[in-house]
């Protein structure tokens, strides 16, 4: 976890270049936990495989930043959810050769696990989907994390997490129309939380609600801005769904421990873009 964390601050996402790092990099390999610098390929399966411990690593996280980052009197303890398509890395892969189980000829690096879905903005988009919740009150922060399928739908991705265990419930949730359905509601509501959604708003008149709900625009759109510009990951930095998603979930991860940092010790906590552009730039003593 600790090596993908580094792959994100450093930008260093091949196997063979985290190796020859950590051989150049005794201080650092010592801080990692290394005692000897692994093998390429040991690298490289353990990145593949380490998406469901970087996914609980963000909830434990999760856990204690809900209990330390408490809203103020007047205002809720409140989280925002939403999703982004990360686009793969790699050519186009179109459904009607998918469907026949095929490459055209010259197509090379094509990331077969990646999946096509298409949003009301971005429009067909061909990669994975990050589902984020954050708190909204007082300050935008991660608290949970899924990387999935692109072609698995978001609801249905926060519907299985809260079905075991693994979504925070917090007294309010505040999602778009993706997560309106009366599944989803139900099943929330039954955890002892209350998801408000477009659907939950008044049609006629504008009330309080619409005011809460506002602030779900104000937190998780930019918390997601926030995460991609502090680590600068807008698109899959690798091929695969559980390469591409350790390093996307690591970045979750690392702004949860520099923002909970900045927190405790009473700097800026959104400042985490320039705690990370000083490790890229750190100074060998």
């Amino acid at each position: 976890m600790l090596l993908a964390v580094t792959a994100v601050a450093l930008r260093t996402f091949r196997g063979a270049e985290l190796c020859h790092l950590l051989s150049r990099d005794a201080a650092l390999r010592q801080a990692l936990g290394f005692a000897a610098v692994p093998h390429r390929t040991t690298v490289e399966r353990r990145l593949r495989t380490l998406l469901p411990e970087a996914e609980a690593q963000v909830s434990a996280l999760g856990a204690q930043v809900i209990k330390d980052v408490q809203p103020h009197a007047a205002r809720p303890q409140a989280s925002a959810i939403d999703g982004r398509m990360y686009e793969a890395a790699g050519p186009k892969w179109h459904r009607k050769h998918r469907l026949k189980g095929r490459a055209p000829a010259g197509l090379r690096n094509v990331d077969t696990e990646s999946s096509w879905s298409k949003s009301g903005y971005r429009g067909w988009v061909q990669g994975y989907r990050l589902v984020l919740q954050g708190l909204a009150f007082p300050h935008p922060v991660p608290v949970f994390a899924a990387w999935r399928e692109n072609s698995t739908g978001e609801a249905t991705i926060v519907g299985r997490a809260l079905a075991e265990g693994r979504l925070p419930v917090t007294p309010v949730l505040l999602g778009d129309t993706t997560f309106g359905g009366a599944r989803l509601t139900r099943a929330y509501a039954e955890q002892g939380g209350w998801l408000l959604t477009p659907y939950q708003l008044p049609k006629r008149k504008r009330s309080w609600k619409h005011d809460l709900y506002a602030y779900r625009r104000e937190t998780i759109e930019l918390l997601f801005q926030r995460i991609i510009q502090a680590c600068d990951l807008k698109s899959c930095p690798s091929k695969g769904l559980g390469r591409s998603g350790a390093f996307v979930i690591a970045s979750v991860w690392l702004y949860q421990v520099v923002f909970l940092s900045n927190y405790r010790e009473g700097r800026p906590a959104a400042h985490v873009k320039e705690q990370l552009d000083s490790a890229r730039w750190r100074i060998a003593a």
